[in-house]
C-alpha cells in the first residue's frame, strides 16, 4: 500500500482502539471484585466490549465501522454505572476517539488537497 493510500484517520482510531481494549478487559476484575455484577455478566462485559474493540480496529478499512467505534465509545462510557471510575477513563477514552477521528479526517482532506493541487501542477 503507497503511502498516499495509507488512512492517518484508520491508523489513529485503531491504535485508540487497541488501548482501550486493554482498559476494557482489565475492566473485567474489577467488575467482579467491586460491584454486584455476577462473573459471567462481569466476563460479558468486560470482556466482550475488549474484544469488540479489537474486531472494529480491524475492521476499520469499512465506514461503518467508525459508527462501531462510537458505539464502543458510548458503551465504555454506560460501563461506569457499574464501576463509577469507568465515567472518567471512558469519557478519556472517548475524547481520544474523537481527536483521533476528527484530526484524521481533516490529515485525509488536507493530504488529498495536496495531491490534487501537486497534480494539477505537474500537467
Amino acid at each position: 500500500m503507497s503511502e498516499r493510500q495509507r488512512s492517518p484517520r484508520r491508523g489513529m482510531c485503531a491504535g485508540i482502539l487497541s488501548l482501550e481494549a486493554i482498559g476494557l478487559g482489565l475492566t473485567t476484575p474489577v467488575l467482579i471484585t467491586l460491584s454486584d455484577v455476577s462473573v459471567a455478566a462481569a466476563l460479558t462485559i468486560g470482556l466482550g466490549l475488549a474484544v469488540a474493540c479489537i474486531v472494529v480496529a480491524g475492521m476499520l478499512r469499512k465506514e461503518w465501522a467508525y459508527g462501531a467505534g462510537w458505539a464502543i465509545q458510548v458503551a465504555a462510557i454506560a460501563v461506569g454505572f457499574l464501576v463509577p471510575t469507568m465515567f472518567f477513563l471512558g469519557g478519556l477514552f472517548a475524547l481520544l476517539w474523537g481527536t483521533a477521528y476528527f484530526l484524521g479526517k481533516k490529515i485525509e482532506r488536507e493530504r488529498a488537497e495536496a495531491y490534487a493541487a501537486y497534480e494539477a501542477g505537474t500537467d
